[in-house]
């Protein structure tokens, strides 16, 4: 009994060892069919990790039945060994190989990495002749948690010239750390080679200067951005003296700042792009954007109108005026919004994508939806440029002014002013769409810098307002003496209590 009992033991010990490196992928993992060719030794087999049964692909993160799709099996596509992707993809060579069904099972200190290879994306994959699955990196920056510690191989930067001029890295993975198959992407209409890889887990490294000032720096500017937005919002919304047109102009225009900023902030982080949509966030970003330069001309062509009118005072009150302007803005941003939204879906032929290593790749707002909201957006600053100049020969024509008139003034000065301000961001914006690091960096301060301004020319560089905040908390008093003063409206300087 005890020799037939240690005998048994004996086999399962050696059978463990021989099947131990195929006990580090999922516990579900088993053979299938094997491929023959003729590109390996007699008797040698190559292992391949497939996610999906043999007669399944994904769709959409799911497995499904090939009865289900219209597409093809999928088959692995064999390169030789070279260190240049478009070297290696030009000549193909089929070993014998057997697919092996289920995902890898990473270790404790591993974590997974989802790669989606399509012609448009970050990422290269290729399976070579020995089994290695090999991840090209075009993006060196979607490649920093591979740089260390990768199995199987490091890195090579060195490429010849005639490579693909954007490959620059890639790693290797061997057989019990990948799994590949055929992805269709119903949502972004994209079909792709997908591959879940076995990534060591590397700590963020807060000494590199791109990922400090994209992932720190930025987010924290922008909620300093936003807190300034919402300052001027509140005060110009709050104060009963500020709220008529213009200051109504001040806080739809300050909101529509907010609504930029956070949808900006979203964009930052893509590595949460399997918890939101990159189209939505983009959409609200460049047309709240779009919104606030309306906004802008509407204030322009209010004060414009008011120094052109010989009669000022109209028996139309600031609320239904707000209406008018409420309406014309918010039409003409849902029209324009509407036009971007139709050009990029329906005449948008190489569709903006965002992702591709670590969750399934989301379309974004491509070139062709961003220059429709741009080119209008171009068309308002023209447009106020020509407001500003010719606002300003008509007040130096003018030889005496009405208390109504001593007002637009300060709100001309605060027109020209936000025109400046805004129109400096936009071009930073723009600039920064280029993806130059230069300029990259440059816009993450000028957003900064635009919305200080904004809160200084609003709220704090206007003496009216700084009173009128004085009297109501007891803050922002410069302690001058208010006589003299002169605002342009003596029931203002009434309701003030000086």
């Amino acid at each position: 009994m005890y020799p037939t009992t240690s005998l048994l033991t004996l086999l399962a010990i050696i059978w463990a060892v021989s099947t131990r490196t195929l006990t580090t992928a999922d516990a579900e993992t088993r053979a299938t069919d094997v491929g023959v060719g003729g590109g390996s030794a007699a008797g040698t087999v190559v292992y391949i990790g497939k996610c999906c049964e043999p007669e399944e692909i994904l769709v959409d993160d799911r497995c499904r039945s090939l009865k289900e799709t219209n597409e093809s099996k999928w088959r692995p596509e064999f390169t030789e060994q070279s260190p240049s992707f478009a070297l290696a993809r030009s000549k193909f060579v089929e070993p014998k190989y057997e697919l092996k069904i289920g995902r890898p099972r990473c270790a404790s200190d591993e974590h997974q990495w989802h790669v989606y290879y399509y012609p448009t994306g970050p990422d290269r994959l290729a399976i070579l002749s020995s089994g290695v699955l090999r991840h090209y990196i075009v993006d060196l920056a979607n490649g920093m948690d591979e740089k260390r510690g990768v199995y199987g191989g490091g890195a090579s930067s060195n490429l010849d010239d005639e490579d693909d001029e954007s490959v620059s890295i890639h790693y290797d993975y061997q057989f019990g750390h990948y799994c590949t198959d055929k992805a269709v992407l119903n949502s972004d209409h994209l079909v792709a080679t997908y591959a879940m890889l076995c990534v060591p887990t590397v700590a963020v490294r807060w000494s590199d200067t791109n990922y400090l000032l994209t992932h720190a720096v930025d987010p924290a500017f922008h909620a300093i951005a936003m807190a300034c937005y919402l300052v001027v919002a509140v005060v110009y919304f709050v104060l009963p003296q500020l709220r008529d047109l213009v200051g109504n102009i001040i806080t739809s225009m300050a909101l529509c700042l907010v609504a930029n900023q956070c949808a900006s902030t979203v964009r930052i982080f893509t590595e949460f792009g399997s918890h939101i949509s990159f189209l939505i966030a983009d959409t609200v970003m460049y047309v709240s954007l779009m919104a606030a330069f309306f906004w802008l001309s509407a204030l322009g062509y209010y004060v414009w109108n008011t120094f052109r009118s010989r009669n000022v005072f109209l028996r139309v009150t600031d609320g239904k005026k707000y209406c008018y302007y409420s309406s014309w803005v918010w039409g003409l941003t849902v029209c324009i919004a509407g036009t971007a939204m139709f050009a990029h879906f329906a005449l948008e032929t190489n569709k903006s994508v965002v992702g591709g290593t670590t969750y399934p790749a989301q379309e974004t707002v491509g070139w062709l939806g961003i220059t429709v909201i741009f080119m209008c957006i171009a068309f308002t600053v023209v447009i106020n440029l020509c407001l500003v100049l010719t606002t300003a020969n008509r007040i130096k024509r003018m030889s005496t002014y009405g208390r109504i008139h001593h007002k637009m003034k300060y709100s001309f000065r605060m027109f020209v002013f936000l025109y400046a301000i805004l129109s400096a961001g936009w071009i930073s914006l723009l600039l920064s769409q280029l993806k130059y690091d230069a300029f990259v960096y440059c816009h993450i301060v000028v957003n900064l810098l635009q919305a200080l301004l904004v809160l200084y020319v609003c709220v704090f560089g206007q003496r009216r307002v700084t009173f009128l905040l004085g009297k109501t908390c007891n803050c922002c008093s410069s302690g001058d003496n208010t006589e003299g003063l002169d605002w342009g409206e003596e029931m203002t300087a009434i309701n003030a209590g000086y």
